[in-house]
């Protein structure tokens, strides 16, 4: 008699949204894949201009389901065109409505937010005890919504939520000032001189920095010698404005933190394995730094609305 042949489990996800196709998540959650034994695809799905509709991805999501999919990861520009397309929706989503996780659950779509969760894991693992006092968050995307979140949990005293946009930095601020046990404001670039000198610190949730958007979002002459600063961005890891502020001897928190631990909570929502967050640091570490040695650097795009602040 043969014996039956055991398979691996298995999962199949994919990420929705545009750009998406040079994204590390796909590896970085394959190589955790395999040291659970787990047979894991994980598969871009770019979106084309025009694309992001609420038809358009009701469409995927019945296709993924008809595919097998376990799951799927969504970013811009779609994380709240999915949202009342789902039926449930984890704390996490609720608490910013926007969602970046979704989980097949038999006949059931649940929503999830892990750049909540994992800015919130990695701010406490880099900056312990550092949100108290007057916190300057820049950029009012989904990015800074999802730094919103994750604050709203710690010890602030106040939040200025700073865009290019005044009106989006408003309706920010006005949502988290309902969830937020602390005063919330809202500013432009224009407000920060007055208001950096007073930060306890300071949050760049925008993509300047970026190769594609170089800069510095703030002048950081301008911060107190106690000030932290935190950067969403990890492509390069030492962005300029890191470097800036370590060089005043500041404390500082890179983007590696969260962009591992949102995929960590992301693979274990998937696959309900607990995740090897240090081997996937790693991994990322190894991603970044072999991108850096054979990609060209791209052309920089104009500085024009480079505050808007959408997760890189």
């Amino acid at each position: 008699m043969t014996a039956a042949i055991r398979r691996p489990p298995s999962a199949l996800v994919g990420l929705v949204g545009e750009g998406v196709v040079p994204s590390l998540t796909p590896p970085m959650h394959e190589l955790e894949g395999g040291r659970h034994g787990i047979h894991y695809v994980y598969r871009t799905i770019d979106l084309a201009a025009g694309e992001g509709t609420e038809a358009s991805v009701d469409a995927i999501l019945a296709s993924a389901r008809r595919l097998g999919f376990t799951g799927l990861n969504i970013t811009h520009p779609v994380k709240q065109t999915i949202v009342p397309l789902l039926d449930e929706l984890a704390p996490s989503a609720q608490r910013v409505g926007a969602v970046n996780t979704v989980v097949f659950d038999g006949d059931r779509t649940v929503g999830h937010n892990t750049d909540v969760t994992g800015f919130a894991a990695a701010f406490d693992e880099a900056l312990p005890d550092a949100a108290e006092g007057l916190i300057i968050l820049i950029g009012a995307g989904g990015a800074g919504a999802a730094v919103c979140g994750a604050l709203t949990d710690r010890t602030v005293e106040r939040l200025f939520v700073v865009d290019v946009d005044m009106d989006r930095a408003r309706a920010l601020a006005q949502s988290t000032a309902g969830r937020a046990p602390f005063a919330v404001g809202a500013a432009t670039p224009d407000d920060l001189p007055a208001l950096l000198g007073e930060a306890a610190g300071v949050v760049n949730a925008t993509p300047m920095g970026m190769a594609a958007h170089p800069g510095m979002p703030i002048d950081v002459d301008l911060l107190g010698t106690g000030t932290f600063v935190a950067d969403i961005v990890y492509r390069p890891v030492e962005t300029a404005l890191l470097r800036a502020a370590r060089l005043r001897g500041l404390r500082v928190m890179s983007g590696l933190g969260m962009a591992m631990h949102q995929a960590a909570d992301a693979f274990e929502i998937f696959t309900g394995e607990a995740a090897d967050r240090a081997a996937m640091l790693d991994d990322l570490r190894a991603l970044v730094a072999a991108e850096a040695i054979t990609d060209p650097p791209p052309a920089p795009h104009s500085p024009r609305g480079t505050l808007r602040g959408e997760h890189p």
